[in-house]
């Protein structure tokens, strides 16, 4: 498959890469000389640099024989006009990134299609999605729905205290048991793990379980997280992503939003009906003493500066609130800020990113999703007639190593898989793996 990215920033980097990992044919495109340099020296792709919205640059990277076209300069416009041109240059599949929502809006006058734009990225209201899931389960560093949401991937953070440090997942899983999960993935320190029943669990690895969304309770009592109600959140940042999130919970439980700027902050207060706004600095500790932060149920820091939403955070965690969430842009900080404490970190790249990529995959017929902290895929395949994966159980087969099947879907019955579960030509297959292992596992469903 032929994929043109146009733009090569922060998003267009980290597709590109995970792309041309796959062996997808990657053509790059952006009008700064560093960045074309820096994704022609660091990855497996051709690079064009020139404008992305000049039809001669177009053409040089052969848009016309794209499959997919993916625009995500930083300018909505650029994108509009590259995505109108490579649709008139005969791209099959056209994705754009636009940060203003209008565009998307019922009574919007220009409307995305008439540029011949198939799917279009949101970053903000990506972002807002993933940060109201994790506030409503404020012990998990991540929190994924499958199957529609009646099966979730819910990260935890192993720390002192947790029970199930220094044992074994099959010590923590014993057979006949009514609780039913399995571990699909480990972070330990920067490397990502994918375990099997002898893996000992160690402090501060950060444990992806998947589990019936009913389950998910008694799972985080297995491991020391009991499961609390969200009361009240402060969110730190009124910009786009901050009044997206305190919009969405504020129907439901007490949101403090704080905004530095005080003329936004009355912009906010008269905007946000339910929401209390507070004009302050949340790097101030005297300030954050002043708001009681150890009654907090999660504190999300969503400012511009990603060194004031990590410096204000770590106040928060020391002064007793029970999560924080940070936004950050520069992606390889990811994983560094969950090794040093924090609890979950988004990135609004990498949310745009992931849903990217989904879109693509399942455009091949590869239904692929991608994690912003660890590098496990959750492929869902279906297997052919005859093939190895139906021959015999899952205990009895050789399944490729750093992958493990997660669920499966029988005729809509979707259960989770153990070692006497026997695949059939009517199933589908939810598998986790590790991008390496993905052509060894497609190999047995063929």
């Amino acid at each position: 498959m032929k994929i043109v990215v146009i733009g090569a920033g922060e998003v267009g980097f980290q597709l590109a890469k995970g792309l041309s990992e796959e062996a997808y044919d990657i053509t790059i495109i952006d009008i700064e000389k560093e960045k074309v340099r820096r994704a022609a020296e660091n990855l497996d792709v051709i690079s064009v640099k020139g404008d992305g919205a000049s039809p001669d640059v177009l053409k040089e990277a052969m848009v016309g024989k794209a499959d997919i076209v993916v625009a995500v300069t930083r300018i909505d416009e650029v994108n509009l006009i590259a995505s109108q041109l490579s649709h008139e240059l005969g791209a099959r599949k056209i994705i754009a990134r636009l940060r203003n929502t209008e565009y998307s809006h019922k009574e919007a006058i220009i409307r995305p299609e008439r540029f011949g734009i198939d799917k279009v990225i949101h970053p903000e209201i990506a972002a807002t999605a993933e940060m109201t899931r994790l506030v409503r389960q404020t012990s998990a560093s991540t929190v994924v729905d499958f199957e529609g949401g009646r099966l979730q991937l819910i990260g935890v953070r192993l720390d002192n205290g947790c029970p199930v440090i220094d044992k074994s997942l099959g010590e923590i899983q014993p057979d006949k048991t009514s609780l039913v999960f399995n571990t699909v993935g480990i972070l330990r320190g920067q490397d990502t793990l994918v375990p099997h029943g002898e893996t000992v669990l160690e402090i501060n690895d950060i444990c992806y379980f998947l589990v019936k969304k009913e389950q998910v309770e008694n799972l985080m009592y297995i491991v020391g997280k009991p499961v609390r109600e969200t009361r009240n959140v402060m969110i730190l940042g009124g910009g786009k992503i901050g009044r997206a999130v305190a919009s969405a919970l504020e129907e439901e439980i007490e949101v403090r939003l704080v905004e530095k700027n005080r003329e936004k902050a009355q912009s906010l207060a008269s905007e946000l009906s339910k929401t209390l706004v507070l004009n302050g600095d949340g790097t101030d500790i005297e300030f954050l003493r002043m708001e009681d932060p150890e009654d907090l149920d999660s504190f999300i820091a969503v400012t511009e500066n990603e060194q004031t939403n990590l410096l204000s955070a770590m106040l928060a965690k020391h002064l007793g609130v029970r999560q924080t969430i940070i936004h950050v842009s520069t992606t390889e900080y990811i994983q560094a800020m969950k090794v040093i404490g924090l609890d979950a970190v988004v990135s609004k790249n990498m949310c745009t990113v992931t849903e990217i990529l989904d879109y693509i995959k399942r455009d091949d017929q590869l239904l692929v999703t991608n994690f912003e902290d660890v590098d496990v895929e959750a492929i869902e395949l279906s297997p052919a007639t005859g093939s190895k994966i139906t021959q015999k159980t899952l205990s009895e087969l050789k399944f490729p190593k750093s992958s493990v099947i997660g669920a499966v879907n029988h005729r809509g019955h979707v259960y989770l898989a153990q070692g006497d579960t026997r695949i059939t030509g009517e199933d589908s297959v939810l598998v986790f793996c590790l991008p390496s292992a993905v052509s060894q596992v497609e190999k047995m469903f063929k």
